[in-house]
């Protein structure tokens, strides 16, 4: 398995040429931005999800290590979710006895028919679980997750994004899901530098 740098650089730069632009946006908070991330371009990219999931449970196993599972408000975390687990696999074959990373998903509502859940695949009170998101403005779908999780029983024990826009969304988390850590891999500087440097 690549070292952990490696599938985050790797991860960093395909973000950049695929799910970053430049121009003049509106975002789903009614405000204006000169740029627009949209990650699901990358984490459903073969190669971009892979490299998603590879990224996240490197993070995962460094500093949440106690974490059973992952998960994440539908749909930004979809693809997150399944290659992270995915990711847990793939190490497990290469270092037995390693504790797989179970998923699940969060839906905005209650289904109303069969079982009615709110939470779908992995759902074990008292569960030690990471909230997982695509990019973090102001945090909404981040902490309607959070909020989930623990209404289900689970403990959140730590929170990670792919990107954060440093618009606020950050320390509302961290207040949200104290004492466990809130960790972006990339800031949107980041994103936006990384762009820059691979389209001159």
């Amino acid at each position: 398995m690549p070292a952990a740098n490696d599938n985050r650089t790797a991860l960093l730069n395909l973000i950049a040429q695929l799910s970053f632009k430049l121009g003049d946006f509106t975002l789903a908070s009614g405000a204006k931005s000169d740029y627009y991330i949209d990650c699901r371009i990358t984490t459903l990219h073969a190669e971009g999800g892979r490299l998603a999931g590879l990224a996240l449970y490197d993070v995962i196993r460094e500093n949440i290590p106690e974490a059973e599972a992952v998960g994440g408000l539908t749909m930004g975390a979809d693809p997150l979710v399944s290659n992270t687990a995915s990711a847990s696999a793939w190490y497990a074959l290469e270092h037995p006895g390693t504790k797989l990373v179970q998923g699940f998903l969060v839906r905005k509502s209650e289904k109303t028919h069969g079982t009615g859940r709110k939470i779908e695949g992995f759902l074990k009170p008292g569960a030690k679980v990471v909230i997982v998101d695509d990019v973090c403005t102001t945090g909404g779908s981040t902490i309607t997750a959070i909020e989930a999780a623990r209404e289900a029983g689970m403990v959140v024990a730590g929170v990670l994004c792919l990107v954060d826009r440093e618009q606020g969304g950050r320390a509302t988390i961290e207040t949200i899901c104290a004492p466990a850590p809130f960790i972006a891999l990339f800031t949107a500087n980041d994103v936006r530098a990384a762009h820059i440097r691979l389209t001159q």
